[in-house]
């Protein structure tokens, strides 16, 4: 609606000059020896508003012209950068398609522009990296320094991650380390970083703080350290003292799970400390009731199998029918000699469940017993489960042929 307005004021303004030159009389009378004009006002007028505006267009013309040059530039720089930014998007877009050969060219057009030069760099080094292409890959990181030195997030974190995929865990680690402060995706790196390192222990202050940033919930941050304790318990598992100084270490909550007391348990029996592996198995147990837990229980090599077995029969009181613990107290009697009791209890254990651990190990009982055709059926039944138990693990990874 203003250009309306616009309008009809300078129709109303034209009216108005019409009507006053109209009833005007007057001249004007210019002298400038020996000339002399005479001129009606009305044309004197009409001349210098003419005389104005093509002095105006004059001067408008002189000033556009002596401007043209800047203007020009202005007009290049910006095209560039238009160019620049789509080559830049071009480049983000084909690279998150998977399309790095085309992600790789766009970032390098754009790498030769001062719109994001960094960026695109990274773009083209995440690209031959892709493409396996290191060298190209290495020079492109190279780029990103010298365009931006002190952005040294984006070349660090981008530099950490290609490391990560060649298995340079100890160079990323060096890469995260300069870093002033850790973002989020950083301590996610530096974590991955440690964990392939098999670093345990530094794992566990960077579980803390990505549980508290809200990455990871409690059962995320649990499962996570729980791992890393069972990796550690079985690094360890080479030297008592080493051993003994993890197991201590660990929280009593962690001490409690049956997956971390299995690997405790574990590393103990192959140190030969059984007692300590027992003591492990019974405060687990005791706090949580776990199948695969109490079948290590028979595989410490323990002096007094007596309280074992007193200890595994409470047990057997609030889990009658575990097949895993009536396997586990049939072969603690049979360590002990107790003959009957320790068929018994594997008669009942394969009652329960077949395993063929269980049938060779009465197969073993019955011939030791003299009990050859007891003996044979038992070996003979083992084996069926075991076959059948191989024929279904491979079933589910079969090769699919190239």
């Amino acid at each position: 609606m203003r250009w309306v307005f616009w309008i009809l004021s300078l129709f109303a303004l034209a009216v108005a000059v019409a009507l006053a030159l109209r009833s005007s009389p007057g001249y004007a009378l210019l002298v400038w020896p020996p000339y002399r004009v005479e001129l009606s006002i009305n044309l004197l007028v009409l001349l210098l508003v003419a005389g104005f505006a093509v002095g105006y267009l004059v001067l408008r013309f002189i000033l556009g012209a002596i401007a043209l040059p800047a203007r020009v530039r202005a007009y290049r720089e910006r095209r560039r950068r238009d160019n620049a930014r789509a080559s830049l998007i071009s480049a983000i877009r084909a690279f998150l398609e998977g399309r790095y050969g085309k992600a790789e060219q766009a970032a390098v057009v754009a790498m030769k522009s001062s719109e994001s030069p960094a960026l695109a760099a990274v773009i083209a080094a995440r690209a031959a990296h892709e493409l396996r292409q290191w060298d190209k890959r290495d020079g492109y990181l190279e780029r990103v320094e010298s365009i931006a030195p002190a952005d040294t997030a984006l070349r660090a974190v981008t530099s950490a991650d290609v490391m990560l995929d060649e298995r340079r865990f100890d160079d990323a680690l060096a890469e995260l380390k300069t870093l002033p402060a850790k973002h989020t995706a950083a301590l996610r790196l530096e974590l991955k970083a440690q964990q392939l390192a098999k670093n345990w222990d530094s794992t566990f202050p960077l579980v803390e703080q990505l549980e508290r940033r809200g990455v990871f919930d409690g059962n995320q941050a649990r499962q996570l350290r729980r791992y890393a304790y069972m990796e550690n318990l079985q690094r360890k598992s080479l030297d008592r003292r080493s051993m003994g100084e993890c197991w201590q270490k660990i929280p009593a909550e962690y001490r409690r799970d049956a997956k971390v007391a299995a690997a405790g348990a574990q590393g103990f029996i192959a140190l030969g400390d059984g007692v300590k592996a027992c003591e492990i198995i019974e405060d687990a147990l005791d706090a949580e009731w776990d199948s695969e837990l109490v079948g290590l229980y028979a595989e410490c090599a323990n002096e007094d199998t007596v309280r074992q077995i007193e200890r595994a029969e409470l047990w057997l009181t609030t889990n009658p029918g575990d097949a895993v613990l009536l396997f586990t107290l049939g072969k603690l009697c049979a360590r002990q000699e107790l003959w009957g009791k320790a068929q018994s209890y594997l008669e009942a254990s394969i009652s329960v469940d077949p395993m063929y651990s269980a049938h060779l190990t009465l197969a073993e009982l019955h011939e030791r017993l003299g009990n050859s055709d007891a003996a044979r059926r038992h070996y003979r039944e083992s084996l069926e489960l075991a076959v059948d138990q191989l024929r279904k693990s491979s079933g589910g990874r079969r090769r699919t042929p190239l």
